[in-house]
This record gives structure tokens, C-alpha cells and sequence, in this order.
């Protein structure tokens, strides 16, 4: 693939996000494209992997003033680099998506959730008013995204909810580079009495069900990785008795990560049965898979399809404390077992879920669009 200049663009994830820049922007640089990664954390500008990141600056913390000024200042660096793919991953950014792709140019929107379902979950928008503004945004994002070149997204069910209103739409998903998370010295290193949950804490995740479940597995530990969804479930998970079982670490990077999952026996995916969540493809499954731990996930249909077909975990209703307690109880007390789900999820990602593929996915579909020559420039 010859030299070409690409834009991706965020406002809202970190610079090193794990589909953003190690996965997407990462494979497409290795394949001899010009990759600029537009971020938004005045972190300052750098040369990593072969991609470009240029700082646009702090994004306001005021969400309304950020929607407002960050794609204006987004703009003006676009128009510098004069890009012929800008490939975008924020909801907020669709109507810049707009205006570039009016401008002549091949513009791509990464959707990374399934928006309209997610807002039924927001905590901070009023109850009564969650589904009005749900439909509300559906309606924005399919007029805006139906005018723009593609949409890329992160399931087959958000592809399919596109693909129904016309969209050209391409699912990438979310799986793990295959050796990344695995560990050689993992069976050394592993606490026969230690789980852990990696990825955002939020109530809606099942953070308050999980920490209850420590009360009925005594002396388990539970390797608890990720930003807090608020200070007040912050409070609220301290105050209860299980805390007490709970290692916090925060945020960690992609080698903390790696450190946890080869010091736990379980990982733990119990988030909670909302529309948003049912049909997702949670990367940490696949990525406890990807190390070699047995899982222990919500019983969703489309994760025990998953689950059972590669032979890698037990499923459990993630509302039902105990029933969470009573099965990583079965699999702390059960090496053998866990050993064979760990061996055989690992075997399941070198063969199926794997980034591999998902990667030779995108750069059929760049070259496609790379072969198009824009209308005009901006």
C-alpha cells in the first residue's frame, strides 16, 4: 500500500487507547500508511510505532463547552495535514465527520458502541427522559453517519442496525493481539486465591454485586483494575464488608495489565443484563481468554454461545451475589478445571478471536477506499 495520509481523530479516548492506537492506527502504519492520531489530553506531541500523534490541546471539562470547541480545534489541525481518510471514533464528532466529507474527503466513523442503547443507562440524564433521548440520538446518527463514506463498528449488531438504514458498515472487532497478555511463568505466578475484573468500574458493570460476592468467599482476593465510574461508587464500594478483600490498583498500562492477569486464577466479566451490554464483545473476556484464565461471565445468550464453544469458563446470573460467589468458589477449589477452560480459551483466541484477523479486515477495507480518489481537497 503507497504512502497516504490518514487521519484519527479523538476528543474523548486517552492517546494510547488499546482499538485506537495499538490496534488500528498501529496495523495500518506497518502497512506503509501516513498515520496521524489527533488526541485531546495536552500531553504534547510524539512519534510512537511508526504514528504521529499530535496534541490539539485539553478538552474542557465541561462537556458542553468540549462538544462545542475540540472539533472547531480539531479542524484547524485537519486542514494542515490535509489527509485523505479521516477516520473518527467520537459520537460528538459526527457533524465535523459532516462537513469533511462535504469537503471531498473519505471520512469514516468508529462506532464503538451501541450509543442509543448505552443512554438508557446514563446515570446522569433523568430517568424519564433516558428513552426519549435515546431514539432522539439514534435519529441524529443515522442522518449524519448516512453522509459520510463508511461506519466501522465493533459488533455484528451494531453493524446490523447500520446496515438496515443502508450504511456501508464493516464490523472490526475488538479482539486481542494473540501473545500480548500471555505469560510463560503465568502458572508460577498465579494466587490460588486471587480474581480480577480489568476495564471501567461502573454500577451498570456489576462493581456492587461483584464486591458483595467477596463477603462469601473468604480469604479470595479481588484484583480490581479501572477508573471509578464516580466518587459516589467509589464510597459506595468501600462501605461495603468485601472492600476489605479488594486490591485497587486504578488505571494501570497494557504491561499492569499483563502482571495482574498472570497473578489471578479467574477473570471475572459479571456485567449487569442491559440492551447496551447483551450483544457487546467485552474485550477483557477475550483478553482473560487470551492469558489463559477461566472466566466467569454473565449469562448472556450470545457470551454462553461464546463461552461454551470454546470450552473456557462457567456463565452466571451477574444480579445473584452468591451465585457469583458459589461459582468462582467452584473454579478456585477446582485447578484441573480451571486449567483446561484457561488452555482452551487461549486456544480459541489463536484460532478464532484474534487481531490478526481483524486486522487484514481493515487494511482490505483502507485499500479499498484509499483507491478512491476524493472529489476534492480540503
Amino acid at each position: 500500500m503507497s504512502k497516504h495520509r490518514v487521519v484519527h481523530l479523538t476528543t474523548v479516548h486517552p492517546r494510547y487507547d488499546v482499538r485506537i492506537f495499538h490496534k488500528q492506527c498501529c496495523s495500518l502504519a506497518k502497512s506503509n500508511v501516513e498515520v496521524t492520531l489527533l488526541v485531546s489530553d495536552g500531553k504534547g506531541n510524539e512519534i510512537r510505532e511508526g504514528v504521529r500523534i499530535i496534541d490539539i490541546g485539553p478538552a474542557p471539562r465541561n462537556r458542553l463547552y468540549r462538544i462545542i470547541k475540540q472539533p472547531r480545534t480539531a479542524l484547524h489541525f485537519i486542514h494542515e495535514i490535509a489527509p485523505q481518510i479521516v477516520h473518527f471514533h467520537d459520537p460528538e464528532l459526527l457533524s465535523l465527520g459532516v462537513r469533511l466529507a462535504h469537503d471531498g474527503l473519505t471520512v469514516i466513523y468508529d462506532a464503538h458502541e451501541d450509543v442509543p442503547r448505552q443512554i438508557i443507562t446514563k446515570q446522569w440524564i433523568p430517568a424519564i427522559l433516558r428513552p426519549w433521548v435515546s431514539r432522539l440520538f439514534e435519529t441524529y446518527e443515522n442522518w449524519h453517519v448516512k453522509r459520510l463514506s463508511a461506519v466501522i463498528t465493533s459488533t455484528p449488531h451494531i453493524e446490523a442496525r447500520f446496515s438496515s438504514q443502508g450504511i456501508p458498515s464493516l464490523t472490526i472487532a475488538n479482539y486481542p493481539t494473540t501473545y500480548e497478555l500471555h505469560s510463560e511463568t503465568a502458572l508460577k505466578t498465579r494466587s490460588t486465591n486471587a480474581i480480577c475484573y480489568v476495564g471501567s468500574i461502573a454500577r451498570t458493570r456489576g462493581a456492587v454485586q461483584l464486591v458483595r460476592a467477596l463477603e462469601k468467599l473468604p480469604g479470595v482476593t479481588l484484583l480490581l483494575c479501572g477508573p471509578m465510574e464516580d466518587a459516589a461508587l467509589g464510597q459506595e464500594l468501600r462501605a461495603l464488608p468485601g472492600w476489605s478483600q479488594v486490591e485497587y490498583m486504578g488505571e494501570v498500562d497494557r504491561a499492569g495489565v499483563k502482571r495482574v492477569l498472570a497473578t489471578a486464577s479467574v477473570g471475572m466479566v459479571t456485567l449487569l443484563p442491559l440492551p447496551s451490554y447483551q450483544a457487546a464483545l467485552p474485550i477483557k473476556m477475550f483478553e482473560y481468554m487470551s492469558a489463559g484464565l477461566p472466566i466467569v461471565a454473565s449469562s448472556f445468550p450470545l457470551w454462553i454461545d461464546i463461552i461454551n464453544e470454546a470450552d473456557c469458563g462457567l456463565c452466571v446470573d451477574p444480579t445473584d451475589s452468591e451465585a457469583i460467589a458459589t461459582t468462582v468458589n467452584l473454579l478456585l477449589n477446582d485447578p484441573v478445571l480451571c486449567r483446561h477452560f484457561g488452555e482452551n480459551g487461549k486456544k480459541s483466541i489463536q484460532k478464532n478471536y484474534n487481531w490478526s484477523k481483524e486486522e487484514q479486515r481493515l487494511i482490505g477495507a483502507y485499500r479499498k477506499w484509499l483507491d478512491k480518489e476524493p472529489s476534492r481537497r480540503i
